[in-house]
């Protein structure tokens, strides 16, 4: 299960490394994805595999699954992880997230997420802010 917040950088070659705990969990190849609330999202090959095929059984004459199935699937690329845990962003996913050097490293059981540092905080913020108004509306469908 990958979960927990990191700060890492990014290096001058559009590298970042996985934090030592994600890294045997994550594999040699990984997937990276334009996200939401301005992240990006990293998948195992395996869990990717599973999301891309969902995705491709909605139905092409909802012009929103179109759109997303685009946003997803067209902006996600696979990436290799080297031997020191680390895997290189793409300048037009970095660039989409507005990556820059400081990121947070979120993982979120299924997927990892990157964000800019700065980003993260503020919605970090925000989240906490209202944590007990999000958990009595999970609670009211049934997830806490």
């Amino acid at each position: 299960m990958l979960i927990g917040e990191y700060k890492h950088t990014i290096d001058e070659k559009n590298r970042m490394s996985f934090p030592v705990k994600f890294r045997t969990e994550m594999g040699k190849s990984v997937v990276v994805t334009p996200g939401l609330d301005k992240c990006l999202f990293v998948f195992t090959i395996k869990e990717w595999a599973k999301i891309a095929e969902r995705l491709a059984e909605s139905s092409m004459l909802s012009a929103d699954n179109r759109s997303f199935n685009r946003y997803l699937l067209g902006g996600a690329t696979e990436v290799a992880v080297d031997p020191q845990g680390r895997i290189l962003i793409p300048d037009f996913l970095k660039g989409r997230a507005g990556l820059k050097t400081k990121i947070a490293v979120v993982g979120v059981h299924t997927r990892v997420e990157l964000w800019e540092e700065a980003t993260w905080d503020v919605y970090k913020k925000s989240v906490e802010a209202q944590a007990d108004t999000l958990a009595e509306k999970l609670g009211g469908v049934g997830v806490l």
